[in-house]
């Protein structure tokens, strides 16, 4: 990471979104972990829930918190794999947004440095939908750390060099 001291910092405000059919408030330990990085990293904590694997709840949940204008960016984790009941991405998919191939694509190279080839099963994305950025993680504590420590802790500081998401952000509804 290539922190600026010359720029200032500039906190946004994350929604932060468990997608599972078993995780309750008392055991969300991957909502927990990113809870916590997004926090300590400066940033504010301003929406938290947990949904069910059904992609149109997930959508309509998203949607709303897309047009919140208390939020900037939304981290899901969870509902990222192969299985049918894994439907996060179709959910980002419903939200008319442009895809970011480049954080599925990061995220799978640094995960393969510490699960190997099973990194091949994570649909991880990120999308921008109307001007909010979506991040959508697996749900096992190893992933959201990756995703995070690795990609957003460093995109989501505006102090970071040569360019970095929070920067972006005003122009992001540009035509």
């Amino acid at each position: 990471m290539a922190i600026d001291p010359a720029r200032t910092f500039r906190p946004i405000n994350i929604a932060l979104l468990t997608v599972s059919d078993t995780r309750t408030a008392e055991n969300d330990t991957s909502g927990d972990i990113l809870a916590e990085r997004i926090e300590g990293a400066g940033h504010r904590l301003v929406r938290r829930t947990i949904e069910r694997d059904d992609a149109g709840k997930i959508a309509d949940l998203l949607n709303g918190w897309i047009d919140d204008p208390e939020v900037d960016a939304v981290v899901s984790t969870g509902g990222t794999g192969l299985t049918g009941r894994d439907v996060t991405p179709e959910a980002l998919g419903r939200l008319g947004g442009r895809e970011i191939p480049g954080f599925g694509e990061l995220f799978r190279w640094l995960s393969y440095k510490t699960i190997g080839t099973s990194t091949v099963q994570s649909r991880a994305m990120a999308v921008v939908a109307r001007g909010t950025y979506l991040f959508a993680l697996p749900g096992s504590n190893g992933a959201v750390k990756d995703g995070w420590d690795g990609i957003l802790a460093e995109q989501l500081d505006s102090r970071n060099r040569p360019c970095n998401f929070v920067e972006l952000m005003p122009r992001l509804l540009e035509v």
